[in-house]
């Protein structure tokens, strides 16, 4: 378990557990096992959940299930409860960084998110990574920490992802009904039927639950990064790391590291239309690693701009084979549908490019 830089993902459960407020109760074991890490030389990076969790006591509501305008409110003042109970643990100074799905998706901020990071690490700043519940609409959140978390981890580079909860691994069954429950401390490769063991989370405060943290695993390990999924109730899990011993579920990173950019693509840029292809142009794009070509296209769905990320769906058989930028929105690909390339200019009126999808900006799934 040995590791240089790390991002440490911690639940609402353990931010507060009394489901009253922020708690030292978890949190306080949490930060000396961070500051012992700095003390040797490693790198944290912090994805905190609790914003919500931490304000809900003090915004009226009467119901357990909330609205998105309430999440909002007692995020805005919980975030400050949040960083308030970090920061009283820490010597080094903490930073916020609040970000949203719409962050991730734009390259250009994806570069700057981790510029920032990177820059404070190297001035022993802690970086405390929430996902911006305030301003983010339904349709821009990533959902859950846990997934944000392996977001974190690909940006920042990270060789090891450790998501804290409050249970003790992947078991075979859900440990909590199941009194035959076995922990898998390895998990080599994550399949349907690792998918398949996963319960949902009890705790109606958070977003999370196992299936999120597989989700998490797989976004991560796909880009080499070691994860983790450990018990930050029981102190004695940090002890147990730093003996080099697995306390919990040790997902290992893929030996075939796919490109940064088709994983950024892959898991965190969202599809906003879909292209259907005929068997030609599925084979092509498959088998022989070809762009996709106006000729190959036999419809077009959903409203789309020039830029966004298109699934390109079998037309055969209607099964997603890849996930790629569109260089042409959705009203001008209809047009020229089934078209050769040479005809794109004398039927808009401009040749933005002879490909709709190119080959460097397409994941094959």
């Amino acid at each position: 378990m040995n590791f240089n830089r790390a991002v440490i993902k911690v639940g609402s459960a353990l931010v507060a557990p009394t489901k009253t407020g922020c708690s030292g109760q978890y949190t306080l074991a949490i930060a000396q096992f961070i500051t012992q890490c700095q003390q040797q030389g490693k790198e944290i990076i912090l994805v905190s959940s609790g914003g919500v969790a931490a304000g809900r006591s003090l915004i009226h509501h009467g119901s357990p299930k909330l609205s998105v305008a309430l999440k909002k409110a007692m995020a805005s003042v919980g975030q400050m409860q949040m960083m308030a109970n970090w920061q009283r643990f820490f010597d080094m100074p903490c930073s916020q960084i609040l970000i949203n799905q719409s962050d991730l998706e734009d390259r250009k901020r994806f570069i700057s998110i981790k510029e920032t990071i990177q820059i404070q690490l190297e001035n022993g700043v802690l970086p405390i990574v929430n996902e911006n519940d305030t301003l983010t609409s339904e349709d821009l959140t990533v959902g859950d920490n846990d997934n944000l978390a392996a977001l974190v981890a690909q940006v920042c580079e990270a060789d090891s992802l450790f998501i804290l909860s409050d249970i003790d691994g992947l078991f075979t069954k859900d440990p909590k009904v199941n009194a035959d429950a076995v922990l898998i401390p390895d998990i080599e490769h994550i399949t349907d039927e690792i998918y398949a063991m996963a319960g949902t989370s009890r705790n109606h405060l958070a977003t999370g639950g196992m299936k999120t943290k597989i989700q998490a695993a797989e976004k991560a390990v796909e880009h080499g990064i070691n994860t983790y999924i450990v018990n930050g109730t029981k102190s004695e899990v940090f002890s147990s790391i730093w003996a080099q011993k697995n306390p919990g579920t040790r997902f290992a990173a893929d030996k075939d590291i796919i490109k940064a950019k088709k994983h950024w693509l892959k898991h965190t840029l969202k599809s906003q239309g879909k292209i259907s292809l005929d068997a030609g142009a599925v084979n092509a794009l498959v088998n022989k690693g070809a762009s996709l070509l106006p000729a190959g296209i036999k419809s077009v769905h959903k409203n789309f701009k020039a830029g966004d990320a298109v699934e390109l769906i079998d037309h055969q058989s209607n099964r997603l084979i890849a996930k790629g930028i569109s260089l042409y929105n959705h009203t001008d690909l209809a047009r020229i549908i089934g078209k050769h390339s040479d005809d794109i200019a004398n039927i808009l009126g401009h040749n933005q490019s002879n490909v709709i999808v190119h080959r460097d900006d397409m994941v094959i799934l």
